[in-house]
């Protein structure tokens, strides 16, 4: 990380401790100050400090919520969350070169607020929500790899803390219905009994910090989501476990910008979006096992041609729960996608994927996760025939075979051993093998 990214690093954690520091309630001074003695941990209980305080490998953020101020924030409806990832990234085989250096380092830090409305007593049903963000590195696909899809779905180059999201959603009808509106991430932001949804949600195969890293198994690609810009959502779930969600966005937006140049200008052009599912449980002895099976379709006019649509599916499936605690995920779990769109105005035809996750596989780790997957895309890739003189279009695809074991350390901190194989990457590229670790850490 250079200088100026650490300096943005620090310039977060101030910001943060000020809001949680301004939104919390002073300590009353009539209350004693003796510190309560050190309790000695037994069998389950949480090692704590002098002041009473869970020890460092217990805490669920690293500074345990800044002293508290996070948690009494938290109560008033003010939550706030920093996040560093860091990827190490190496082709160690194959594709455009082994020997580039370029791209190898990457991350981001992420800074989350969320205000509850209701909590602080302004709008019943109402929240609002804000990501600002910053990165380096564009990753080693460019300069080693040559996938079309992206072996580092959290690479976003060198950006400085750019507000991503900024959004306001009101809840309707006892939750039944919700609208959000403003600067909004259209991949994946509601839940449906628990399970992500709306759109193109997974279980198992949609965060970078945490499962896959290849972009492939994060989200379709074939789903021509634009960067995050302006855009309204309306989301319901009329009976518990089916749901629907209907959204449009600006297809040409910058995620640097606050929008209103691309949106509402004359060649504006728009995504639409539709979703419907269902979240059923399965039942075994040790209890009911959670599954989410969705559809949905979009159009596109930012496309050239003619008809720029596309479909998809996305489901997962808990198959064997270790344990009969409720509140427990240990168990194996399965997922697949599959998406269809017009080929003669994207670029992929035809998008599938499939892989499995165990947590607590190893005893002993029970919040330790072991993810396998497989994603494979069918697609034209325009060449040149020096005989005609013409443009080509020749079939190509790429397949993607990825493994990664998420070890958590501690509640805060997780490391992850990660190893891909692509073959054909870009369509028709020499084959690539890919080994990357990565540290993630919650403030």
């Amino acid at each position: 990380m250079t200088r100026p990214q650490w300096l943005l690093s620090v310039a977060c954690v101030a910001l943060c401790m000020t809001i949680t520091a301004l939104a919390a309630d002073p300590a009353p001074t009539s209350q004693p100050t003796t510190a309560p003695a050190t309790k000695p941990a037994g069998d389950g209980e949480t090692p704590t400090d002098p002041l009473g305080r869970p020890g460092l490998m217990e805490r669920k953020r690293l500074t345990d919520g800044w002293l508290e101020f996070l948690q009494q924030a938290s109560e008033k409806g003010v939550d706030v969350t920093l996040g560093l990832t860091n990827v190490y990234q190496e082709n160690v085989h194959g594709g455009e070169s082994t020997h580039r250096q370029a791209g190898r380092y990457s991350g981001a830090y992420d800074l989350e607020i969320g205000l509850d409305l209701e909590k602080l007593k302004l709008v019943p049903g109402g929240k609002v929500y804000a990501l600002a963000q910053g990165s380096w590195s564009q990753g080693i696909d460019g300069p080693s790899v040559g996938s079309l899809f992206g072996v580092n779905c959290d690479a976003y180059g060198d950006l400085a803390t750019d507000l991503l999201q900024l959004w306001y959603e009101q809840s309707l009808l006892e939750n039944r219905l919700k609208i959000r509106m403003g600067k909004v991430d259209m991949t994946g932001g509601f839940q449906c009994q628990g399970c992500p949804v709306s759109f193109d949600g997974n279980t198992y195969a949609n965060d970078p910090t945490l499962q896959f890293l290849n972009c492939a198994l994060i989200n379709n690609p074939q789903i021509p989501f634009p960067q995050q810009g302006l855009g309204a959502i309306v989301f319901t779930e009329p009976v518990d476990g089916f749901y629907m969600s209907a959204g449009i966005a600006d297809a040409n937006a910058d995620n640097r910008t606050t929008g209103w140049h691309t949106a509402f200008e004359e060649d504006a052009n728009t995504l639409t979006i539709f979703e419907t599912g269902v979240t059923p449980t399965l039942p075994s002895a040790n209890g009911p096992m959670q599954g989410a099976y969705r559809v949905g379709a979009w159009y596109d006019t930012a496309l050239p041609g003619g008809d720029k649509w596309g479909g998809y599916t996305s489901c997962d499936q808990m198959i064997f729960k270790e344990n009969d605690n409720k509140d427990d995920t240990q168990g194996l779990g399965l997922f697949a996608r599959y998406g269809l769109a017009n080929d003669d105005v994207f670029m992929i035809s035809q998008f599938w994927s499939a892989g499995a996750q165990y947590q607590g596989l190893i005893p002993g780790r029970d919040n330790d996760v072991l993810g396998i997957g497989v994603a494979n895309g069918q697609f034209r890739t325009i060449g040149f025939d020096y005989d005609t003189g013409e443009l080509t279009f020749p079939k190509g695809k790429e397949t993607v075979y990825e493994a990664y074991y998420n070890i958590m350390l501690a509640p805060w901190l997780s490391l992850t051993p990660d190893f891909q194989f692509i073959t054909d990457p870009g369509g028709f590229g020499p084959d690539a093998s890919v080994i990357g670790l990565r540290l993630q850490i919650t403030f």
